[in-house]
């Protein structure tokens, strides 16, 4: 019996599948798969930091109720601006390619969703650990895969991933907290510990719904790589935690 599967383009005078055009055919197929796949791994990416930046926003925002001083409410509404300018700044980045912004963040509203939904601060100090924490962890995941993207979407993404610097106001209002009662210092790196926990699941579903954002880190390299980068951001986990005060 012979092969009666052929491929568009392929067909040989004799009725029969030419093995060259195969070849020619299969090769443009993937051509094409591997650009379309390059772009949808652009839109994923911006359309889950977008969708990341809008809900810090609101998270902050609305966190910035349990601040105990009119000081510390100032600093974490600030802090919600800075996330919702930069949300506005990747959206004009995705309509700038024609791409629709609320489109290209609807595959993360579910995740993101349940995860802050899980993740809700009880107080004042658990708001703070989340936001320099929980947020960093994803922060680092994201630049680090970053490098896989276009020039204009890897500046685009380093810049809105920058530091602002008010990491510095968290870590002192979380060691000052720790200096008046040292009793709160295990239970918000328990939280802290959570908090990772649940934001590696968060990127494992992600990544398994999403084909073209797992195939940014496969393409990072071998399984060697990809550790590199996870023992990388474990690490600047550590430092984060040594800042505040906490242990791993």
């Amino acid at each position: 019996m012979t092969d009666s599967t052929v491929l568009p383009g392929a067909q040989v005078a004799g009725g029969g599948p030419d093995p060259a055009a195969q070849v020619a055919d299969v090769d443009a197929t993937q051509r094409q798969a591997g650009l379309e796949g390059a772009d949808q791994a652009v839109v994923d990416l911006l359309g889950l930091i977008a969708y990341g930046e809008l809900t810090a926003f609101e998270r902050l925002a609305t966190d910035a109720r349990m601040a105990p001083t009119l000081t510390d409410k100032i600093a974490l509404a600030a802090m919600a601006a800075a996330e919702f300018a930069h949300f506005e700044a990747i959206s004009r980045a995705l309509a700038g390619r024609g791409i629709d912004p609320e489109a290209a963040m609807a595959p993360f509203i579910g995740p993101l969703t349940a995860f802050h939904g899980g993740t809700a601060p009880a107080d004042w100090l658990e708001s703070l650990v989340k936001a320099y924490v929980g947020d960093s962890i994803a922060a680092d995941f994201y630049r680090a895969i970053a490098h896989r993207l276009d020039d204009d979407a890897r500046a685009l993404v380093l810049d809105v991933l920058a530091d602002t610097g008010h990491a510095a106001f968290v870590v002192d209002r979380v060691r000052a907290a720790i200096v008046a009662n040292p009793v709160v210092a295990g239970r918000l790196a328990l939280w802290a510990r959570r908090l990772v926990g649940e934001a590696l699941n968060q990127a494992k579903q992600v990544a398994v719904e999403r084909d073209a954002l797992t195939g940014l880190l496969v393409g990072v390299g071998d399984l060697e790589a990809v550790a590199a980068i996870f023992d990388s951001i474990m690490k600047a986990h550590t430092d984060r935690m040594a800042a505040l005060g906490l242990s791993a």
